[in-house]
């Protein structure tokens, strides 16, 4: 497992199992991170781009029109069929990916203890739990190493009411290293502006990406809505990771107790028995807007459960989109 000598950089001991699972890496393996709409790019990556140009893979023949370029001449098809047909080759890029984690004060919930080894945000800090933020935060590392290793450029941003912090997209050696500081670093505090953080974000990022979205998404669906819309409208990709607590997905409380939000300030006294239900439904509405918004924009989207390894939700995301691309491929 690459540590100071792998895709870090810098003199610092920085271990990627601090923050990735072993596990994880195993699962995550044989996948690549596929993008449905343009990998874009000036550096060769391991990514097709569905322009056609004169690149490093072979794709087909197309029979030779005039104007055409004569270097690109199959000769050895001219030998056995004395008809000209021109060779068409799809260009490799790399992929740019910006990895967006939420950070704002509904991510520092959790109800499993703080796990073993584990590098540590300041939502740790502040709950001794492994919180959502946690959940996240250990997603972005796993995605962000894939996209490292695979020479992509990767970025991450931390936002709650705006952007709060961006590591600009990169595949250089010490890209690693910025990523994990800034998710270790980040406070966890404030409401949720999804549409403003999208825009702010947009206007650095101006080429086309794949979004990875972690968050709760414990906000309106229309905010949602206009957020993805937006993406969507730039061309972009994304994929929606919501990440929840077991408590939150379960209800699975069995005592009256005063229930407080976390990016307000009310208090409520709940008879959990009798709520059950009424949440549970609510929930399930919610979670199924989060996946009509996806769907209605052409992302993808999974929930997560933070009780639970990351590795095997992240890696059939990952086998679903790569059938995707298969089966988009000539």
């Amino acid at each position: 497992m690459p540590q100071d000598g792998g895709i870090n950089g810098g003199s610092a001991p920085l271990r990627a199992e601090q923050y990735l699972a072993p596990e994880t890496l195993m699962q995550l393996a044989p996948f690549e991170l596929r993008a449905k709409a343009v990998a874009e790019g000036a550096m060769n990556g391991m990514h097709k781009s569905p322009r056609q140009g004169s690149a490093v893979e072979f794709s087909s023949h197309r029979q030779y029109a005039a104007g055409d370029s004569v270097r690109h001449l199959d000769w050895k098809v001219f030998g056995r069929s004395d008809k000209l047909y021109v060779k068409q080759f799809r260009q490799e890029t790399n992929l740019d990916v910006v990895i967006m984690v939420d950070a704002s004060a509904s991510m520092r919930f959790g109800t499993l203890g703080v796990k073993q080894g584990w590098g540590g945000t300041a939502a740790t800090k502040a709950t001794n739990s492994w919180t959502k933020f946690d959940h996240a935060t250990a997603c972005a590392a796993a995605i962000a190493y894939l996209c490292l290793t695979q020479r992509d450029r990767v970025g991450v941003g931390i936002f709650s009411d705006r952007l709060h912090a961006l590591v600009k997209r990169s595949s250089a050696r010490d890209q690693w290293r910025q990523i994990v500081h800034c998710l270790g670093c980040a406070p966890i505090d404030g409401p949720t502006d999804f549409e403003r953080s999208i825009e702010q974000v947009l206007v650095q990022t101006q080429n086309r990406a794949l979004f990875c979205l972690l968050s709760d998404f414990m906000f309106p669906i229309d905010s949602l809505r206009a957020g993805l819309a937006r993406l969507k409208h730039a061309g972009s990709d994304a994929i929606l990771l919501t990440t929840l607590d077991r408590q939150e997905l379960r209800f699975d409380f069995h005592e009256s107790a005063p229930f407080r939000g976390l990016e307000d300030s009310e208090q409520l006294e709940v008879d959990v028995q009798a709520a059950r239900h009424a949440y549970l439904e609510e929930l399930q509405t919610h979670l199924s807007g989060i996946g009509r918004a996806a769907r209605g924009a052409g992302f993808d989207q999974i929930t997560l459960d933070t009780h639970e390894s990351v590795g095997p939700a992240l890696s059939a995301l990952l086998a679903k989109r790569e059938a995707f691309d298969r089966r988009r491929s000539p």
